[in-house]
C-alpha cells in the first residue's frame, strides 16, 4: 500500500481591488515536508482578469507570480527570502498581506505524490 505524506496547500489569487474583496483564482502552492516538496503552478486567463477592469499588465502580474516560482525553487533568484529554509519559504508565500497578489488560508491533506496533487488541486481550484 503507498504512503500517504501529510502537504499544505494555498489558492494564489488575483485581487484587483482590495477594498472590494474579490479575487479571481489564478495558481496553487503545494508544500509536503517529508518530501521536500514546494511548488506552484499558475495560469493567468486575460479574458477571465478584463472582466474584473483591471489596469493591472498581465505581464506585470506574470512576473509577480514567477516571483513564487523563484522562491519555492530556493534559489539565489529568489532573492532573501528564496535563501530561507523551505518551511520558512512556505509561511511567507502564504502569509496574510494586502496586495494585488494573495493566498488563501492554508489546507492541510494527505497525497501520495506532491506533483499530482499539485496538479489536481490546480486543475480543481483554478482551470
Amino acid at each position: 500500500m503507498p504512503e500517504n505524506y501529510l502537504f499544505e496547500y494555498a489558492v494564489i489569487r488575483f485581487v484587483p481591488r482590495v477594498e472590494r474583496e474579490e479575487f479571481l483564482n489564478v495558481g496553487v502552492i503545494l508544500y509536503c515536508p517529508s518530501q521536500g516538496f514546494l511548488q506552484t503552478k499558475f495560469f493567468l486567463n486575460e479574458d477571465r482578469l478584463k472582466v474584473f477592469g483591471s489596469t493591472v499588465c498581465c505581464n506585470e502580474l506574470r512576473e509577480r507570480l514567477r516571483t513564487f516560482e523563484r522562491i519555492c525553487a530556493g534559489r539565489k533568484e529568489g532573492g532573501r527570502i528564496g535563501q530561507l529554509s523551505i518551511a520558512e519559504r512556505f509561511r511567507w508565500l502564504t502569509s496574510t498581506r494586502s496586495t494585488i497578489i494573495q493566498s488563501s488560508p492554508v489546507h492541510p491533506g494527505l497525497c501520495q505524490n506532491p506533483e499530482d496533487t499539485l496538479q489536481q488541486l490546480f486543475a480543481q481550484l483554478v482551470e
